[in-house]
């Protein structure tokens, strides 16, 4: 048997014993019965935009106009260091934001990626689709187009980022001449204060079904922590952070966007439920391709499982729902049945 085979099997045999120690609570998310729409799925931290998006599409709004209005509310959160406000920048200590949105009825879409000194990315992402005949624009194309839209510039650097950013500065290497407060007057510039340095790949999705069954999706994010400027990730690129079908479902994704982008995440999702996978199946497969395809011995462990963590959610057009994991742990929130809670993500790996 082929190398190839048997990491295969390994991870399908990993699956399968996820699925087996799912918590009722996961089980009853994945049920083939649908749910009371509509249903809006988030990322964990989108308890607030999930309640927001509902609220909305209750009195009536379009599915594309309540989720981002719930995004709208974790971009201007400073303490969320994944995206917008607050979010954690670049290695020379300026946020750039991505974004994209998808109108399900319309099957329009639009992005933008490394935006700089504007709060609400994903508004800026809507204008796109609303006010040009194009997808994605990028880097100061999109600030001058996000200004001549009336949106203000902002410093988007928080203190408490900024102070978070400065330590990584300090400490990411012995070899510079930048001293942690610490450190200063030691011998050994490099400390153990590294550890206390926030790493993120964060970012905020958010997908709704109306009860017509109409469809919309957003994600938008601050980014990869201390990226190279200029990089992109998953979140802004149409079939990859976010993708919708209205004939079928939406998608969305968080975690590493490299890992994302190489298996056009969100859009194989919403093919899987096409061919008939319920929603968290789906994302448990894209899932297990990512670490199926991931080869890079940097990136591995020592069991040749990835180091790093994707999340995927999901809904179908009759209500059901789900997400899945590369690692044990993952929560997401949902909007169903007139409740608003976090549940239990599937996954492929148990942490240890």
């Amino acid at each position: 048997m082929t190398d190839h085979l048997s990491r295969r099997s390994f991870l399908l045999a990993s699956a399968a014993a996820a699925v087996v120690r799912l918590p009722e609570s996961q089980v009853l998310a994945d049920a083939s019965a649908s749910p009371k729409r509509p249903i809006i799925i988030s990322s964990a931290n989108g308890l607030r935009a999930t309640a927001k998006a509902a609220e909305m599409i209750g009195g009536g709004a379009d599915t594309l106009d309540a989720v981002v209005a719930g995004v709208n509310i974790v971009e201007a959160d400073p303490t969320d260091h994944s995206v917008g406000y607050g979010g954690l920048p670049n290695e020379n200590g300026v946020v750039e934001l991505d974004s994209c949105v998808m109108h399900g009825p319309t099957h329009n879409a639009g992005a933008v990626g490394a935006l700089r000194n504007i709060m609400h990315a994903s508004q800026v992402a809507k204008l796109v689709m609303e006010r040009t005949d194009h997808v994605f624009i990028v880097g100061q194309g999109a600030l001058d187009f996000a200004r001549a839209h009336g949106h203000k510039e902002v410093e988007m650097l928080t203190e408490d980022a900024r102070r978070i950013w400065l330590r990584w500065k300090e400490t990411h290497s012995d070899r510079d001449d930048w001293l942690s407060p610490v450190k200063a007057t030691s011998d050994n510039k490099h400390s153990d204060a590294m550890d206390e340095v926030a790493f993120t790949y964060g970012t905020i999705h958010c997908s709704a079904v109306d009860a017509k069954g109409d469809i919309s999706g957003v994600t938008t994010t601050s980014g990869l922590s201390y990226k190279i400027p200029g990089r992109v990730g998953d979140s802004p690129i149409i079939g990859a952070g976010c993708y919708v079908d209205n004939e079928v479902g939406s998608a969305g994704s968080t975690g590493r966007g490299e890992a994302v982008i190489k298996n056009c995440g969100a859009f194989a999702v919403v093919e899987l439920m096409r061919h008939g996978a319920s929603p968290a199946d789906a994302c448990l497969e894209v899932v297990g391709r990512i670490a199926e395809h991931t080869r890079d011995p940097r990136l591995l462990d020592d069991q040749k499982r990835p180091r790093f963590d994707v999340k995927m959610y999901a809904l179908s057009r009759d209500g059901r729902f789900g997400a899945a994991s590369i690692w044990s742990g993952g929560r997401f929130a949902i909007y169903a049945d007139g409740r608003n809670r976090l549940e239990n993500a599937k996954y492929l790996f148990k942490r240890s």
